[in-house]
């Protein structure tokens, strides 16, 4: 039998060279494809489990509606779920969650800014003015007056008499009902002046943002806000007031300050909003809800805490 020549045994090599450079390819491939298939399964799971505590969650939400519902004493209720985080608990522990709330209009109404044209709803107009130019001053924000716009716009008129329904087709704005929509008008306003101070403003202990509000729960404003409303020291107001405890109009009336009626809920205003915190497979979740003039609504899932 013939030898292999010189040239059949480098075609030969090459021809094995080639094969191995195949496999070692195709490997690389497989490797990687196969990370890429591990690292999808991981995100499936991990959406499968956040999809159950999801269910989960809503299945709390219910029975935690059901009970708000049916309890007469929301005053009773509401002002304890006010002042601690209260835990529930089933006998055999299988419903486990804690359940805290707090008064919605805590605050002036963001809204307000946008009542200029109401004379019904002159004195909400004046203090948020009040509220939005003092924390201008004190965090020298660095263009007041095109945040102030941003905000007007966002919130829409509130002027009926101005616009109607059968004169236009531009959607009528429902004014700033969520503080994550205050955001967005906050980070609009950062983008297109640079002004970072914006951020340092612990906005929630000074406005609320929910529509159709059109007076504020005294009891429990921030001493921060009662400091600035009232040109009080902030030291003495946070060693005499205690939110919830503290009445408003005798805090005021021992100081010679005015107490307006038209600004303060007289009784308990059934205008609450909630978190849920709860425990799916050893993970903390959470949601959020309101309890509005009786009605129980506006489920939201904050996903993993």
């Amino acid at each position: 039998m013939d030898k292999p020549t010189k040239i059949e045994g480098t075609v030969t090599s090459m021809r094995r060279g080639f094969a191995l450079l195949i496999t070692l390819s195709v490997l690389s491939v497989l490797i990687a494809l196969t990370g890429v298939l591990l690292g999808y399964f991981d995100e499936v799971r991990k959406n499968a489990l956040s999809t159950n505590a999801l269910i989960q969650g809503n299945l709390y939400y219910t029975d935690i509606k059901k009970t708000i519902k049916g309890f007469k004493e929301k005053k009773t209720l509401f002002a304890t779920l006010y002042l601690m985080p209260v835990p529930l608990t089933s006998p055999d522990n299988r419903f486990n969650v804690i359940l805290k709330c707090a008064p919605i209009a805590n605050g002036v109404n963001i809204n307000w800014l946008g009542d200029e044209d109401n004379s019904t709803m002159a004195e909400q107009y004046n203090i948020a003015v009040k509220v939005f130019e003092g924390l201008a001053q004190k965090y020298n924000i660095v263009d007041a007056e095109r945040l102030h716009e941003l905000l007007i716009e966002e919130i829409g008129s509130s002027s009926k008499a101005l616009v109607h329904d059968d004169d236009t087709r531009l959607p009528q704005k429902n004014g700033i009902i969520s503080f994550k929509q205050f955001q967005h008008v906050l980070e609009r306003y950062q983008f297109e002046v640079d002004d970072r101070k914006i951020s340092e403003i612990e906005w929630k202990k000074f406005f609320f943002f929910s529509k159709g509000i059109d007076l504020m729960d005294g009891d429990y404003l921030s001493a921060e806000l009662i400091s600035l409303l009232f040109d009080m020291d902030i030291e003495t107001v946070k060693s005499e007031w205690s939110e919830g405890v503290t009445k408003l109009k005798d805090f005021l009336q021992k100081r010679g300050e005015k107490y307006d009626p038209k600004l303060y809920a007289e009784d308990f205003m059934e205008e609450a909003k909630c978190d849920v915190q709860y425990t799916y497979r050893e993970v903390r979740y959470a949601f959020t809800f309101i309890d509005s003039q009786g009605e129980v609504k506006d489920f939201e899932f904050n996903g993993k805490q």
